[in-house]
């Protein structure tokens, strides 16, 4: 997920003032461009996301499939992410129980639209639906439209929550390497993730919904820094590629923080970024 920012030609005006306006304050510690944090943030979190899917339906299902067409209990089942190129390995005689999603060591194009290749390697404690299992994730050689992505991701499951649903702590500490020596970011993460439906059906994934709140924070290849703050819920339908709802708060270092409202008219790509007081709506790639 991207955001188009600076094809909005009054949120580029509107940024260029903001750092036009904070230029002259002294600081020792570099300014973080407001768009490059934003889509930083936002490539990373969709890809450690994109990791977890897979890796909860090969615990599930014993299988990493995708819902092709079709909505709620209509799937059409292709293979690992629709690619033939995938294979996937689990063992349940380790201890910890072992998962390898492996896409192999060439680009191999998935239904997602995306290029992978290398693999995706996770252990689990315990059953994935008992209180306590930890599955940790990590990561070997692993690029995703050839960004190298690396560290390690951690979702510890704390049991139902008093509305009776369960709720996992992921706790992620990654980096990513851009193409064409793009250089290197860092992005960490601890955020709860509530499985508010769809728990019921174990084998279709695109009737659940996740609310998901926490914060994140990174470190742009130039050193720049940025904190990013959930501060209402984000709904994440998993037959949507988007949030469908909450909000955000991005505050590049140095500069005024952003808010980023994905609204409340469903699956779609809108949603409206906030400067000092000035509200903009964008387009999410």
């Amino acid at each position: 997920m991207k955001l188009k920012l600076l094809k909005n030609s009054s949120l580029f005006f509107l940024m260029a003032a903001v750092l036009t306006f904070t230029a002259c304050k002294k600081s020792t510690a570099p300014k973080a461009d407001p768009a490059e944090s934003a889509e930083n943030n936002a490539f990373a979190e969709a890809q450690y996301n994109d990791v977890t899917t897979m890796v909860d339906q090969a615990a599930l299902n014993n299988a990493v499939l995708l819902g092709a067409a079709g909505s709620g209990s209509v799937q059409n089942v292709l293979g690992p992410l629709g690619a033939n190129c995938a294979t996937l390995t689990v063992d349940t005689s380790a201890n910890p129980r072992t998962i390898t999603i492996d896409f192999g060591s060439v680009n191999c194009a998935c239904l997602d639209g995306r290029n992978r290749r290398g693999k995706i390697l996770a252990t689990y404690s315990g059953r994935y639906r008992d209180a306590g299992t930890v599955i940790t994730i990590s990561f070997d050689k692993y690029y995703v439209n050839d960004h190298a992505i690396a560290g390690t991701k951690k979702i510890t499951n704390q049991g139902p929550n008093q509305a009776g649903n369960l709720v996992y702590k992921v706790e992620v500490t990654g980096t990513v390497t851009k193409p064409d020596n793009g250089g290197t970011y860092s992005w960490n993460s601890t955020r709860f993730r509530e499985w508010k439906e769809g728990a019921s059906t174990v084998l279709n994934i695109l009737d659940d919904v996740y609310a998901i709140t926490g914060d994140a924070s990174g470190v742009n290849a130039d050193g720049s820094s940025y904190t990013i703050t959930v501060t209402k819920e984000l709904i994440r339908k998993m037959n949507c590629r988007w949030f469908e709802s909450g909000a955000l708060e991005l505050v590049p270092s140095g500069l005024p923080k952003i808010t980023l409202d994905y609204g409340s008219t469903g699956c779609d790509a809108l949603a409206t970024v906030t400067i000092l007081g000035v509200a903009i709506p964008v387009m999410l790639d």
